[in-house]
């Protein structure tokens, strides 16, 4: 029996230890590896040398150009039984190629995040007005994405709060959604005895991708708001701050007299998160699943964010350390966690939950796949079912596939 094809169509290369978008695909990627399918991931952008070698695990790459029918020539020869979209821009660029080259093929969308949702908190928080759902249907950008969730046979969403917003507001059938967080081992006895207790452990750490705004403003809230409030009680304590894509703003925050010192790109997060005592993540804006938060779970560092910051992730279960949104009591509940052993102790236990309930990869991965199972076993039907996304696949096919074939030939005049 031949291996089925799993082609991933990548927005950017993968970067595991850049972002968490890195590592979720990393994970994806895995469990399609671990279950015996090819997987071909491509991307038409640049590859930095912080991309993983996705050769030495077996995974076939190759660049893509956009608006051009090299690619229609690649899907037709590879047939792939699944494709995989990294994030709705990557299902307008080439949804219409897939479904009309690839026909039988499932059309997976993974969303990272609500995307939407996102942008339109930023634009709320920019314009200093209040997130609602008025504000959220208006956007281009909500309008786009779930025209793609739409025209997806499924779309995984990695956040529940992200789903109720799809089902209560978007009014998404749920056939076409599947809750699916991020993909961890679980943390047993053995993995905890080896993380370093509370008196190995100093300092506060911030870290995140810094081409991601809500990491910039972050920052820019514990430079300018949260760090002095903290620093009064704790004056010889340090923030070192840690991320891939630094930019000027934030390597100008560098202040050794202050303690708020910038670290710049580190290759292995797990260790400085692992060395830290508390992890701060201010976040006022963002969506899905904080990287930097399960992360410190898995460190076993407890954590102080915004309810933003914590939105979706830890179900009913009591927080891996404080859910803070006004910045006075969140600097007065960083001292306590940094001073206080037993509520820094029962943080952390409470990150253990979090992580061995929520993100178990074993069950959440047989979830994954008796879904598809489920689709590939009567793929008419599914998509029969889902009548706006047909409408949405046939006006969309015929209105992208034009442009994309005017650009296509303009392109070649240019040449």
């Amino acid at each position: 029996m031949t291996q089925q094809q799993v082609l991933i169509i990548g927005s950017v290369w993968v970067e595991p230890n850049s972002s968490a978008a890195g590592k979720r695909m990393l994970q994806l990627i895995t469990q399609f590896s671990e279950r015996g399918y090819e997987v071909t991931f491509v991307s038409a952008a640049q590859k930095s040398e912080k991309a993983v070698d996705l050769i030495s695990m077996g995974v076939h790459e190759s660049f893509i150009e956009l608006n051009n029918i090299s690619f229609d020539h690649f899907i037709k020869k590879l047939q792939p039984q699944i494709v995989l979209f990294d994030r709705f821009i990557m299902e307008e660029q080439f949804g219409w190629r897939v479904a009309e080259y690839c026909p039988k093929a499932i059309r997976i969308l993974d969303t990272e995040d609500l995307h939407c949702l996102r942008k339109t908190r930023e634009i709320c928080l920019k314009n200093n007005i209040d997130f609602s759902q008025e504000e959220l249907l208006k956007q281009d950008i909500s309008k786009r994405e779930i025209a793609a969730i739409l025209r997806c046979d499924l779309s995984l969403i990695i956040s529940v709060f992200e789903i109720e917003i799809l089902k209560n507001i978007f009014k998404i059938e749920e056939s076409i959604l599947m809750y699916l967080p991020f993909l961890f081992d679980e943390i047993d006895i053995h993995q905890q005895q080896r993380w370093k207790y509370f008196e190995k452990r100093e300092h506060f750490i911030f870290i995140g991708n810094f081409m991601h705004k809500p990491n910039v403003d972050a920052v820019l809230s514990l430079k300018n708001e949260i760090w002095s409030k903290i620093r009064k009680g704790l004056p010889k304590v340090e923030i070192h701050v840690y991320g891939a894509y630094m930019n000027q703003q934030i390597e100008q925050l560098h202040n050794e007299k202050e303690g708020f010192i910038i670290k710049g790109f580190v290759e292995d997060a797990a260790q400085v998160v692992g060395n830290a005592k508390v992890v701060l993540a201010p976040l006022s804006f963002g969506a899905g699943i904080k990287g930097k938060l399960t992360e410190a779970m898995l460190c076993g560092t407890p954590s102080i964010t915004t309810s933003i910051g914590a939105e979706g992730m830890y179900d009913e279960f009591p927080w891996n350390g404080f859910i803070e949104d006004n910045f006075a009591d969140f600097a007065i509940k960083a001292k306590e966690l940094y001073l206080n052993k037993p509520v820094w102790k029962q943080a952390q236990l409470n990150g253990v939950t979090i992580i061995n309930s929520i993100y178990n990869k074993e069950k959440n991965g047989k979830l994954f796949f008796n879904k598809i199972h489920q689709i590939e076993q009567n793929i008419e039907k599914h998509r029969v079912s889902n009548f706006l996304g047909s409408l949405l696949q046939y006006k969309t096919l015929q209105a992208s596939k034009y442009m994309s074939k005017w650009i296509e030939q303009k392109n070649r005049l240019i040449h």
